[in-house]
């Protein structure tokens, strides 16, 4: 029987080097966090999907800017078109010739929508996480990042995370905050980066015919439900879960993935 290790590596990409751990043996599954987060963090917050380490080969990476990835002070690079070029950039180097399956929270997912529709031969199953707003609820979402990147350069990250501690969390979310994992300095080009994207039009998602489990969480104006009820709807192959409630729902999404993956 292996023990599991964690093999540490890093990827080069414009602008940045990746921070990458591995764990496991098989098939590859790369997972990409959510903005703020970084590889160890999604763990934390109740997206542990360490039981694949039994069947696969589980690839984690640190986001441009976040963890232990480094970055520039350049907004356009935290675009999620110009993250899903890293995120295929990492699947270069772990997996060149085979597909990979890929989960994705949050910016994550949206990281990996990017991604594979940009070159869909990449990926052979696809795991959205709580999707973010998009298209219609985008403006709004758009207008707070603004706000806070301003936030930050006039206050400093605490005034965000006090700012951000007064605001109510969904109800499936772990108790706590966890402050944004990276460069203080780098955090306003990051959300100014957010502020820029959108998913893929809905238009374009309906070629894109790999298998998709959607699990959303409810009462989060960030991750509505809408994004994945639409999402749902013009992806081809998709299968939406039920929305979470607790954060005992959240954690039973972990044998749903496998299930899937396998």
């Amino acid at each position: 029987m292996r023990t599991t290790e964690t093999r540490h590596s890093t990827v080069q990409v414009s602008g940045a080097r990746l921070a990458v751990d591995e764990t496991g043996h098989g098939p590859v599954v790369i997972q990409a966090h959510g903005l703020g987060s970084n590889r160890g963090q999604d763990r934390e917050t109740g997206f542990d999907f360490s039981g694949l380490e039994s069947t696969h080969r589980l690839v984690r990476y640190d986001a441009r800017a976040h963890g232990d990835s480094g970055g520039e002070p350049e907004p356009t690079h935290y675009t999620w078109a110009h993250l899903a070029l890293d995120l295929l950039s990492v699947r270069s180097q772990v997996s060149p010739q085979a597909p990979v399956d890929a989960i994705g929270a949050s910016m994550g997912a949206a990281t990996i929508l990017h991604a594979a529709l940009a070159v869909p031969e990449a990926f052979r199953r696809l795991v959205l996480l709580i999707p973010p707003t998009a298209w219609d609820t985008r403006a709004a979402q758009a207008a707070a990042y603004a706000d806070a990147a301003t936030l930050v350069e006039k206050h400093g990250l605490r005034a965000l995370l006090a700012a951000q501690a007064a605001q109510p969390q969904p109800p499936a979310a772990r108790q706590g905050r966890t402050e944004p994992q990276g460069s203080a300095d780098l955090f306003p080009s990051v959300v100014r980066g957010a502020a820029l994207s959108d998913l893929p039009p809905a238009d374009d998602l309906k070629v894109l015919d790999r298998p998709t489990l959607i699990l959303p969480w409810a009462g989060d104006a960030g991750h509505p439900v809408s994004t994945a009820e639409r999402l749902a709807e013009v992806l081809p192959n998709a299968t939406l879960h039920e929305p979470a409630r607790t954060p005992e729902e959240v954690s039973a999404w972990a044998p749903l993935v496998g299930e899937f993956l396998r």
